[in-house]
């Protein structure tokens, strides 16, 4: 694992009350100099030197502008063009070269030819693909006219380089933030018991269930084919719950840790799970990633396509948006064809489920399951879980090959299992094998999991900080220490780096 400083590391837990205390002392005058130093030696735990690679893309993007703003037409849009092939240009040489290396190299081969060029050695900066979009919001909304060009050139660093959101999100608009950091926070209270409570939570969703899931998913998703379908059914579910306690945990650290010092982060995750449909499930998780892609790809793409004078058929106007964007939402999450695929998928779904449209809602009717609302929302709620756990298979398998072997052996061995399911020696050994030699770590992930969810059903009802605030202080600090205890307790402290550092 690449050293870096993890939400989830000692290192952290010095670094982040050191920096707040003298982001409180400092007059206001010095505190953005504070945060970008402290968020530049953050990003340097990596590799220092990485460090030009963001000055590099600020300055572009400082000086680009400046131009866009005070000049016209062609001009305007050649600065505009020139910020987007900078970043856009980092981010292929650092994340997709190789890729695209590889994928010419396998054509060739096919072919028959010789491919004279090998792998090159590049070791990818983490959370280049965060900071890239982040600062290309920038240059989008001044050159749309949405936000006016930034003069500080410290100002705009510190937006794009904010160590709490620096590596993975959220992904914030300048609209949202620029603002905030010209403005003179006040120690509050409220703000920080709050941003240290969702701090807590978000670390307890790491270490707890995260870590633990992914002792799971290793095992199964590192030799797939040592297991029968079942246990390859359990591991991907335990991915699905692992990628998403991973990330939304960090991004609740994110959102905390910044909101301790006065500043409002977008919120990125809203019970993805309880979605009825992918298109929910899409508003509902990461969220600042889906808007981006919605409002830079989808919608002008879209208005695009409405605007030729020879307008496409109204099928391929709902399937060509879709379809484009989810593709290059999996080519941003990696340069491997696992992840083209998953992007390519939800498009996919998206794609049938506007067609259908009209079908689904005969058949509702037909049906009369609308007579009974719970159970309509049970059932679509599990099949919305049960595609995009599918999908998960491609984003979590390493190789292509992988993934398709898991796709195909789903439902293998499992009249083996039906018939063994009063074998307590099978059942148990079969458990044993995903990674968990003792049952105490199954029953530890299982009430976890069940704790998770009922916060997630609370918070469907609203946030769950403002419920606790109403009950009596003894009831809160039982349930702050129990927290507490189960993070330091039953937490795996093994510095697992969050999955999307690597994106």
């Amino acid at each position: 694992m690449v050293k870096a400083m993890l939400f989830n590391s000692v290192e952290f837990f010095i670094f982040f009350p050191v920096v707040t205390v003298l982001f409180f002392v400092l007059p206001y005058r010095y505190r953005w100099f504070l945060l970008l130093a402290a968020s530049c030696y953050f990003y340097m735990q990596f590799i220092p030197i990485y460090i030009l690679i963001l000055f590099f893309t600020i300055l572009v993007d400082y000086v680009t502008g400046l131009a866009i703003e005070g000049t016209s037409g062609s001009r305007r849009r050649l600065f505009f063009l020139i910020s987007i092939v900078a970043n856009v240009g980092v981010l292929v040489l650092f994340k997709y070269l190789n890729f695209l290396n590889g994928s010419l190299s396998a054509l060739f081969h096919f072919a028959g030819w010789q491919y004279p060029i090998g792998p090159l050695s590049i070791l990818l900066p983490i959370g280049l693909s965060f900071h890239t979009f982040q600062s290309l919001s920038y240059t989008i909304e001044v050159y749309r006219g949405s936000q006016k060009a930034e003069h500080h050139l410290g100002i705009l660093a510190l937006y794009v380089m904010f160590y709490p959101q620096l590596v993975a999100g959220p992904i914030e608009r300048p609209q949202n933030m620029l603002h905030q950091y010209r403005e003179e926070k006040h120690f509050d209270y409220q703000n920080v018991t709050d941003g240290l409570k969702l701090m807590a939570w978000g670390l307890f969703k790491k270490v707890v269930i995260a870590d633990r899931m992914a002792v799971v998913v290793n095992q199964v998703y590192r030799d797939p084919a040592s297991f029968n379908g079942l246990q390859l059914i359990i591991g991907t579910i335990c991915f699905a719950y692992q990628i998403y306690c991973d990330f939304s945990g960090y991004s609740d650290m994110a959102i905390g840790a910044a909101q301790v010092m006065g500043y409002k982060f977008t919120d990125n995750f809203k019970q993805p799970y309880w979605s009825r449909s992918i298109t929910e499930f899409w508003r509902r998780w990461h969220i600042t990633l889906s808007n981006w892609l919605r409002d830079y790809i989808f919608f002008p793409l879209r208005r695009t396509l409405l605007r030729r004078d020879k307008p496409l058929p109204n099928w391929l106007n709902l399937v060509i948006p879709p379809l484009i964007t989810m593709t290059v939402s999996g080519i941003w999450h990696g340069a491997n064809w696992t992840f083209v695929i998953w992007g390519f998928l939800h498009g996919f779904y998206l794609i049938v489920s506007a067609l259908t449209e009209g079908w689904r809602a005969r058949l509702l009717a037909f049906s009369r399951l609308e007579r009974f609302p719970r159970v309509l929302a049970v059932l679509q709620t599990i099949s919305t879980f049960a595609l995009v756990t599918f999908a998960w298979i491609f984003f979590r398998a390493p190789t292509l090959g992988d993934a398709l072997y898991i796709v195909s052996h789903l439902f293998s061995g499992l009249n083996a299992v039906l018939a063994n399911l009063g074998n307590y020696d099978f059942i148990a050994n079969m458990f044993t094998v995903l990674g968990f030699e003792d049952k105490v770590d199954w029953m530890i992930l299982a009430a976890a999991v069940v704790v998770l969810e009922c916060v997630q059903f609370l918070q469907q009802r609203g946030q769950v900080r403002v419920m606790l605030s109403l009950r009596p202080a003894w009831q809160r600090w039982i349930l702050y220490y129990s927290l507490l205890a189960a993070i330091l307790i039953l937490g795996m402290f093994n510095r697992s780096q969050f999955i999307y550092f690597q994106f």
